[in-house]
């Protein structure tokens, strides 16, 4: 009986710590990038690449560049942009990009991008979407920008200027709206 109260013990006194600790960690959180802040850096692979290496998360993702990588800092530096998370194969995330897929054309001033965390390239080549989706192999991206929940969708004006994030799915019409606001 003792060793079992020592465990409780032990266990309150763990959950105690990961509170205090969550509460002083300053980050993204599971909201997403703070309104206000730069879009966190990141480069990755194309999903229409045949480029299988991980994402670049690191200070100098800004200086990974090339034809079959998607380079946050590029896409945000002349135009505002929208940026979704999707996991392949689930269909209200599916959905969302397909929203941003059809509604790009009517905003040629800004950049719509997704990035599709782990699940397999060819899954999110079968899609057929023509805005350019980055591939998060191991989850990377989608820890750097606190992603939680799916859909998800940051908005950052033109320089990387983050403005918030959706954190529900959102029509044709929300979406517009939204992306009106960017410009």
């Amino acid at each position: 009986m003792r060793g079992g109260w020592l465990v409780g013990l032990l266990g309150v006194l763990a959950l105690a710590y990961i509170t205090a600790n969550s509460l002083r960690t300053e980050g993204v959180g599971s909201r997403g990038p703070v309104a206000g802040e730069p879009l966190p850096q990141f480069a990755a692979p194309l999903a229409s690449s045949e480029r299988d290496n991980d994402a670049n998360v690191q200070e100098d993702a800004c200086r990974v560049h090339g034809p079959d990588v998607m380079n946050v800092c590029d896409l945000a530096a002349g135009k505002p942009l929208v940026l979704a998370f999707v996991v392949p194969g689930v269909g209200e995330c599916e959905r969302q990009v397909d929203v941003l897929d059809r509604l790009a054309p009517r905003f040629p001033g800004v950049h719509f991008a997704a990035v599709a965390v782990r699940g397999k390239r060819e899954a999110v080549r079968e899609q057929g979407w023509r805005i350019p989706v980055g591939h998060d192999r191991d989850g990377a991206v989608a820890n750097l920008y606190g992603v939680a929940v799916c859909p998800f969708v940051t908005f950052a004006r033109r320089g990387g200027e983050v403005t918030g994030s959706a954190l529900t799915f959102l029509g044709e019409d929300a979406l517009a709206r939204r992306v009106e606001a960017l410009r």
